[in-house]
C-alpha cells in the first residue's frame, strides 16, 4: 500500500497512517509528563504538538512540479476564498485549531494572542512555501483561514483555560 518513504511521508495517506500510529506514543508522553505536573497540562502540551505537526507536514508536502515553477503569491484577502473547495476551507480551518484550542488551556492568555501566534505560524509557513518551491500558492486567505480557526478553537476551550 505505501512503498518506500514517500509513501509513508510524502502522500497525504502517508501522513494519516503515521498520525494514528504514533497516537499510543502521544498517549505515553502524556502520562510520563503527568507524573510531574497536572493531567489538564501535560495533556495540553501534547495535544499542541500532535494536533498540529501533521496538519503543518500535509500543507508542507510538495505539488507535482516542485522546484520547477516558481512560488505564487495571492495577496488580495478574500480572493481565493471564494474559489476554495470547501474540503481545503476546513483543512485550513483545522491546521492550527489544536494549537488554538490547547495554548489557552495551557498557558493564560487571550483569543488575540492565540489569533496573533497563529497567523505569525501560518504567515512563516507560507513563507516557506513560497522560498522553497513547492508548487503551492502562497496565499493571504490560508493565513486568515488558519488563524480563524484557531481563533475559533481557543473560544471553544474557553471552559478549560488556565487561570490568568
Amino acid at each position: 500500500m505505501l512503498d518506500g518513504w514517500h509513501g509513508w511521508t510524502g502522500t497525504f495517506t502517508g501522513v494519516a497512517v503515521v498520525t494514528v500510529a504514533a497516537l499510543p506514543l502521544a498517549a505515553l508522553a502524556v502520562w510520563v509528563s503527568a507524573r510531574r505536573r497536572a493531567w489538564r497540562m501535560a495533556l495540553a502540551e501534547v495535544a499542541i504538538g500532535y494536533g498540529t505537526v501533521p496538519w503543518v507536514w500535509l500543507i508542507m508536502l510538495p505539488g507535482s512540479h516542485a522546484g520547477t515553477v516558481p512560488g505564487r503569491v495571492s495577496l488580495v484577502p478574500l480572493r481565493d476564498l471564494l474559489t476554495m473547495p470547501v474540503g481545503q476551507i476546513a483543512g485550513n480551518l483545522l491546521v492550527f485549531a489544536a494549537l488554538g484550542f490547547f495554548v489557552p488551556v495551557r498557558f493564560a492568555t487571550s483569543v488575540p494572542r492565540v489569533l496573533a501566534l497563529a497567523a505569525g505560524l501560518s504567515i512563516l509557513l507560507e513563507t516557506a512555501q513560497y522560498v522553497l518551491r513547492l508548487d503551492r500558492v502562497s496565499s493571504v486567505d490560508d493565513v486568515l483561514l488558519n488563524a480563524a480557526g484557531a481563533g475559533l478553537a481557543a473560544l471553544a476551550s474557553r471552559r478549560w483555560w488556565a487561570a490568568r
